[in-house]
């Protein structure tokens, strides 16, 4: 099978790519993790406007309909630009409400995906199977918080806890709340939902990883010791081309899990993906720190900002662990074609 992205999909990552970078997004991330969200707003519209919310609402909410191959894209360059906020809840919380709708429960969706789609509503989603906390309820419009099979609109959050990533803001939503729907269409849509939060995190991590690759390269070749640049070093070569060949290779697994998506699959795609893009990027952490020297500690430098996202996405969505134990329980259910 061949997971290469056609001439328009390359097209939107590099204007989204272009979009971002003349955007100082490292300045909205300070700002969003002191809790000033105005410059994060202002990315959220451009986002908006270049069709990022719609790529998982369907057409007649407002939507483009269920893209996970252009959410793929657009996510990775989320993650190079380091974008804050509950970009990822959002779509998984628009993928739960659709899916409702599909199983009879329009409401809760015809009174929210015209807005996400538009930019002009951001959702935090709470699931059981990613525990209690819900990223950026604070600033969500909406909270949606699913117990069992019930869906609620939460009625606020608790206080906000701290994270590897600054600007990464959990919190426990409030019990009580409108119930928006209930039955085992609930449970069905959630974890539908947790599959595409996954693999948008899945997503974020990769091009978190490629940044962080990208900031280590452009240092060693910068970075003079004993009269030389330090990219010259044998030692730093190995490191970074060991960093880029897991990046490249977590890439189809993504690919590969956007078209299990999107042919309605519930196998180990998102899961291999999950794990393979975020050690990808973990390991590109630890390597531009050793790069980067003592200056990758450094809170006021950009590079810092990076380390903390990949650290945190991560665990986001299931951690390496849990991803392993999916993989492993769908294998042991794999009907086998031969004896062994």
């Amino acid at each position: 099978m061949r997971f290469a992205l056609d001439a328009e999909q390359r097209e939107f990552g590099r204007v989204l790519d272009r979009m971002l970078g003349a955007a100082d997004t490292p300045a909205a991330v300070r700002a969003w993790a002191g809790g000033d969200h105005g410059p994060g707003r202002v990315l959220w519209e451009r986002l908006a406007d270049a069709g990022v919310f719609g790529l998982a609402v369907a057409e007649k909410w407002g939507g483009a309909g269920l893209l996970p191959v252009e959410t793929a894209v657009a996510f990775t360059e989320l993650g190079r630009h380091c974008v804050p906020g509950p970009v990822v809840e959002t779509v998984a919380g628009a993928v739960l409400l659709g899916r409702l709708a599909e199983r009879g429960e329009p409401g809760p969706a015809e009174r929210w995906l015209p807005a996400v789609a538009a930019g002009r509503a951001r959702l935090s989603l709470a699931l059981p199977v990613a525990g209690p906390y819900a990223l950026d309820a604070d600033v969500a419009d909406a909270v949606l918080a699913v117990t069992g099979t019930e869906l609620r609109l939460a009625p606020g959050c608790g206080s906000v806890r701290r994270s590897l990533d600054p600007a990464r803001r959990p919190a426990r939503p409030r019990a009580g709340g409108p119930v928006l729907a209930r039955g085992r269409a609930v449970r069905e849509a959630a974890a539908e939902a947790a599959r595409w939060a996954a693999f948008a995190t899945a997503a974020q991590a990769l091009g978190a990883g490629r940044a962080l690759l990208a900031r280590s390269v452009e240092h060693a070749r910068r970075r003079v010791q004993f009269g030389v640049p330090i990219g010259t070093f044998q030692a730093v070569k190995h490191r970074l081309a060991d960093t880029l060949v897991a990046l490249e290779f977590a890439e189809p697994l993504l690919h590969g899990a956007a078209v299990e998506l999107g042919a309605g699959g519930a196998g180990t795609g998102v899961a291999a993906a999950k794990l393979a893009c975020c050690e990808a990027a973990y390991a590109a952490g630890r390597t531009a720190l050793q790069v980067h020297g003592a200056l990758g500690y450094t809170a006021e430098y950009d590079l810092s900002l990076w380390l903390g996202k990949a650290r945190a996405l991560r665990s986001a969505w299931g951690g390496p662990e849990e991803c392993r134990r999916r993989i492993l329980d769908q294998e042991e259910h794999r009907p086998r074609l031969f004896h062994e």
